[in-house]
């Protein structure tokens, strides 16, 4: 279980960790303000663990009011009891006592948007017929005045079965304290009398509990209201156990008499929202004061042509953002680990521990952090068009297009952000609630060309591609919208693959409500922001840390004490008839010898001398074989590695290098770096998968190494095959 933190909440205090006296289930429909109420209860200390066995995140904080300690659960949103994606199976088993390590809850908490009554009344029904302690929020009650509903909270209490209702705004806090009040005493309140929504069905669970015999005390009276609604259905992750053998006959006979030829969930439908009109026109009613002008905005941007135009413009901002905006950042936060580790290089005396410290531990936390300004940015941009309601928008507009290619809308913003990195990409992929679409996003996502590319294209297309003109294109620009293009196909070719072979099944419906827009409140989007920061350090950051320190052992050990030497007395030799600058350059020309040869003798200039000749059919000798190892980590290093395995220096420019590339032979004298050879090694890096922060990230996102290793696998075979098919017909 996620530990747990005590937080004063407006009506109470901050006193001593005590235990809890219950806990309270928060639930709602998406896109209710549920996440904000409960931001505003438990403040800034929540806790956040993932569900066991799956990626499912259960949000948990501690509110205290007075002398009372309770313990809230942040439930995924759901429409109903019956649950169609892998969110709702959760909170609908949290709400029944299925889920292993997260207790039953002592009493619920329903969050309903007060301008969508209609809607949100439906799970309140169900919730009532839990038969437990429950009270009502009815969140955006500001927004509900704006638009000139009243609503009757007297008589909407009474039809609700005597339920506490409290309007409430969780941005400002208004109303919040007295339904902080409230929940103080829930857990000691009687659950609320029955309600008549539905009376046929209640008499059919009277008639069906008794043929449950023994097993009826292992059902309650809402878990036989779903089997009659729902039938009997295989078990899966956190569903009800099967009904007994001797159950079957009444339950086929209550669900003849109940639906007929009818669909069971239509008919309830039809039930509830009857009983739900029923309500409104008693305790709601309306008077047009919105603004003739908002709503004729609104109109206008629900139009095809207006709403495909700004959609086309949110992205630009958001791609443009994630890729141009947080370089600065970036640059900065290298340019600091640089500066780090030329200080802890300059303090530490020369050897292993310098090199440790600065290469290693400094490297490594770089290499940690310099994600940070891409998944503070795209996760901005995500919550404020999730909070203002426009993210569904979007969503239900690319849907049709989305669903062409195995996907559905909501995996348009993650593949797009993958351009500029694959990792806030795949974290943004949360927001997809069906798990195979998710994970067909996941994999699908690597494929898009990221920024870390970039300097290894850069680098080969400089040196070997002509920089001539092609038709009104240049040549060197079109190999590299042709990358970005392969990058594509690779990522919709892998989705269709996957949506028809082991992501196959029936395609969700993508049932929508489109949220009214709002502005959103900082507060939580603050909170929100430094939850996925904090997720992402503590767990996908320690996996990128202790790679990047592995590889930086790789290519340090063993030292060699005859280069060392060699070095030591080239150095005393040239110093002896040069000065100034020419002994600086000297000097620099003799220690960049020195380290291509110590990495040539190291584990990783061995790895790579030991995998040439798997990799030989791509025309790779063992330095290439050696920088794409050490590319692991990121894809970025690869340079780097390469300047310093050529002689050239680890902070090699592309010029330089690009030199060395040329005019490098294999021991009979051909030349290594061929057209056919780097076109090949182009579509390797376009479509492997080279890059260890990805993988975490997958592993945290999947719950599961299976995805990952998958993923590395697949798209490892798929860049070596194009590669060896590429060189070997172009060779030929």
């Amino acid at each position: 279980m996620a530990s747990r933190a005590e937080v004063a909440v407006p009506a109470g205090k901050i006193g001593i960790t005590r235990r809890a006296a219950g806990t309270v289930a928060v639930v709602g429909n998406p896109n209710c303000g549920k996440s904000s109420l409960f931001n505003r209860l438990t403040g800034m200390s929540q806790r956040t663990a993932n569900y066991p066995g799956v990626t499912v995140e259960r949000r948990m904080g501690r509110a205290t009011i007075g002398d009372t300690a309770l313990d809230l659960i942040d439930l995924p949103g759901t429409y109903s009891l019956s649950p169609t994606s892998m969110d709702e199976r959760i909170a609908v088993g949290v709400l029944f006592g299925r889920v292993p390590g997260t207790p039953l809850p002592d009493a619920i908490l329903a969050v309903v948007d007060s301008t969508r009554l209609y809607q949100g009344l439906f799970l309140v029904q169900q919730l009532v017929e839990l038969g437990r302690p429950i009270v009502v929020a009815l969140t955006m009650s500001d927004a509900a005045e704006r638009d000139g509903l009243k609503i009757d909270i007297a008589r909407l209490q009474n039809r609700l079965g005597g339920v506490e209702i409290f309007p409430v705004v969780a941005t400002t806090g208004r109303g919040v304290k007295a339904l902080v009040a409230s929940l103080g005493q829930v857990i000691a309140s009687p659950p609320p009398e029955p309600i008549a929504s539905w009376p046929e069905l209640r008499s059919a669970v009277d008639e069906l509990e008794p043929a449950l015999g023994p097993e009826a005390a292992g059902f309650t009276r809402a878990e036989i209201e779903r089997f009659i609604v729902e039938g009997e259905v295989e078990p899966e992750t956190f569903s009800a156990p099967l009904l007994p053998p001797e159950a079957q006959a009444p339950l086929a006979s209550v669900r003849e008499r109940l639906f007929g030829n009818e669909p069971p969930l239509a008919e309830e439908a039809r039930q509830r929202y009857r009983w739900i009109r029923e309500v409104l026109a008693e305790v709601q009613t309306t008077s047009s004061v919105v603004s003739r002008r908002s709503a004729a905005l609104i109109q206008w941007i629900n139009q095809p042509w207006p709403s495909t135009v700004l959609f086309v413009l949110s992205m630009a901002i958001v791609f443009q953002a994630v890729f141009a905006w947080a370089t600065p950042f970036m640059d900065l936060i290298d340019a600091g680990m640089g500066a780090a580790g030329a200080g802890a290089a300059s303090v530490l005396p020369d050897g292993v521990l310098a090199s440790f410290v600065a290469d290693g531990i400094i490297a490594g936390v770089g290499s940690v952090i310099i994600f940070l300004p891409q998944i503070l940015i795209l996760f901005l941009f995500i919550i404020l068009m999730e909070d203002t309601g426009y993210l569904a928008r979007a969503a239900f507009l690319v849907d049709r297009a989305m669903r062409s290619i195995g996907l559905s809308g909501q995996s348009v913003i993650p593949l797009l952000s993958s351009f500029a990195c694959a990792v806030p990409s795949i974290m943004a992929t949360r927001v997809i609630p069906n798990r195979r679409d998710r994970i067909a996003t996941i994999m699908a996502s690597p494929f898009m060309t990221c920024s870390a590319r970039l300097p290894v294209y850069a680098l080969l297309i400089a040196a070997f591609v002509p920089n001539r003109e092609l038709l009104i294109f240049n040549l060197q620009g079109a190999v590299l919208f042709g990358l970005y293009l392969l990058g594509i196909v690779g990522g919709v070719g892998t989705a269709l693959l996957l949506k028809h072979s082991a992501l196959r099944g029936a395609a969700p419906a993508f049932v929508l409500a489109l949220p009214e827009f709002r502005v959103p409140n900082l507060r939580t989007v603050a909170l929100k922001l430094l939850d996925r920061v904090r997720i992402f350090l503590r767990r996908a950051g320690t996996v990128i840390f202790v790679v990047a320190v592995i590889v930086w052992a790789l290519a340090y050990f063993p030292r060699s004490d005859a280069v060392e030497a060699d070095r030591l007395a080239a150095r005393a030799q040239v110093a002896i008839t040069l000065e100034g600058g020419q002994l600086e350059a000297a000097f620099e020309a003799i220690d960049n010898e020195a380290a291509a040869e110590h990495l040539a003798q190291s584990w990783l200039g061995r790895a790579g001398q030991w995998v040439e000749p798997a990799f030989a059919p791509l025309g790779w000798d063992w330095r290439v074989s050696a920088a794409v190892i050490a590319g692991f980590p990121a894809r970025e290093v690869v340079v780097a590695v390469l300047g310093t395995i050529y002689a050239v220096g680890g902070e090699a420019d592309e010029a330089s290098l690009a030199e060395r590339l040329t005019s490098a032979t294999w021991p009979d004298g051909r030349a290594v770096f061929t057209l056919p050879m780097v076109l090949g090694l182009l579509v390797f890096y376009a479509w492997c998968l080279q890059c260890a922060a990805t993988l975490a990230v997958i592993r945290r996102e999947t719950n599961s190494w299976r995805w990952p290793v998958f993923a590395w696998a697949y798209m490892t075979v798929l860049g070596y095959t194009a590669a060896l098919l590429i060189y070997q017909i172009g060779s030929a």
